[in-house]
């Protein structure tokens, strides 16, 4: 693939963006300007597109009838996740630590969903290296094959864990980071790589903060699992669920469909928009024990939680203020917490 300058990588974006428009612009209904046009029939790259979000991603994407190309390795991604996708959907097995596979996986691609990473606070505890060559150094060269290809949009997958443990509630994107794991400041730093990658090259690129995803397909098995998966396992068990600390922590818990829509949000948003970063979450407190409680209401049992000590780099409170995603991405959350964690356990027990 032959290399082009920047100001040819940057126009020629541009230029794409505005084939074939799909939908209809909203001049009012935006803080910016116009929407952003979408190709008709767009093609769209889901880097983890067999994982827990990547995999709702890619249904809502196949469901209105957009191009979809999935890029896993599996390392965190289910097959069950992939062999349940229609025909039409192309995966491609391979790596983002692999320069050539992300070169090939963008390849006449309109926009990239970069969901790819090695998540969980712990175990970029116990590994640095690993989570910072997957989720860098991957991101990276995610961003130079997006660059290189003339894609129109690069949409990434970032984490509340970068504002570290401040006092200040809620968190606005305007607040200085403090990230106090590896975890937290690999995406830090990948966010600052879309940043800069705009700026140089003309890509556009926007970075959304998810605070605490949950809901159907997330993997409750897995040892770095999230609270309301690990809970439900147990629940259902009959077994106790889990404290570390006494419970009080507080979490904006956001159901899986609300990142769909600010996914999709951010593919149509003004090219204003980009160049940002963007808080995705409900923009509501519960705390782990009220979690665990309403889990219990909907599962019909009444099972006295365990306390553990609390973990290192575990943040004591994350609540998100969202105004700037609903002004500027047009994003609203439309699943509640209660309604989605209802959902989820209907998931769960036929899964």
């Amino acid at each position: 693939m032959g290399l082009r300058s920047p100001l040819d990588r940057k126009t020629g974006a541009r230029r794409r963006s505005h084939q074939n428009p799909r939908h209809d612009t909203k001049a009012d209904s935006m803080a910016f300007g116009h929407l952003h046009e979408a190709p008709l029939m767009a093609k769209y790259l889901v880097t983890g597109g067999a994982g827990f979000i990547g995999s709702h991603l890619v249904s809502a994407l196949h469901a209105r009838g957009d191009s979809v190309v999935i890029l896993d390795d599996f390392s965190t991604g289910s097959r069950a996740n992939a062999s349940s996708l229609p025909p039409s959907v192309v995966l491609m097995e391979g790596s983002i630590t692999d320069p050539s596979v992300c070169g090939r996986a963008t390849e006449g691609v309109d926009y990239v969903l970069h969901q790819a990473a090695l998540p969980s606070v712990p175990r970029s505890i116990e590994d640095p290296i690993a989570t910072n060559l997957v989720n860098v150094t991957g991101t990276l060269n995610m961003l130079i094959a997006a660059r290189d290809a003339g894609v129109v949009r690069f949409v990434f997958a970032s984490s509340s864990s970068v504002y570290g443990e401040t006092r200040e509630l809620p968190k606005t994107e305007a607040m200085p980071c403090t990230p106090c794991t590896p975890y937290a400041i690999t995406k830090l730093a990948a966010e600052q790589y879309c940043q800069a990658f705009h700026g140089l090259y003309g890509l556009e690129t926007i970075c959304l903060r998810y605070f605490n995803v949950f809901g159907p397909r997330q993997d409750p098995d897995s040892p770095y699992a999230a609270a309301i998966p690990i809970f439900l396992r147990l629940l259902h068990a009959g077994k106790p669920p889990v404290f570390f600390g006494d419970g009080s922590q507080s979490r904006d818990f956001t159901y899986v469909a609300n990142i769909v829509r600010a996914n999709l949000a951010a593919c149509s948003a003004p090219r204003e928009a980009t160049g940002g970063v963007y808080n995705c979450a409900c923009g509501n407190r519960v705390s782990v024990r009220e979690a665990a409680e309403a889990l219990q209401r909907l599962l019909g049992t009444s099972i006295t939680p365990v306390t553990m000590p609390e973990r290192p780099g575990d943040i004591r409170h994350s609540h998100a203020d969202i105004t700037k995603a609903r002004a500027v991405l047009g994003y609203e959350p439309e699943t509640s917490f209660e309604e989605g964690l209802a959902e989820t356990v209907e998931w769960y027990k036929s899964a």
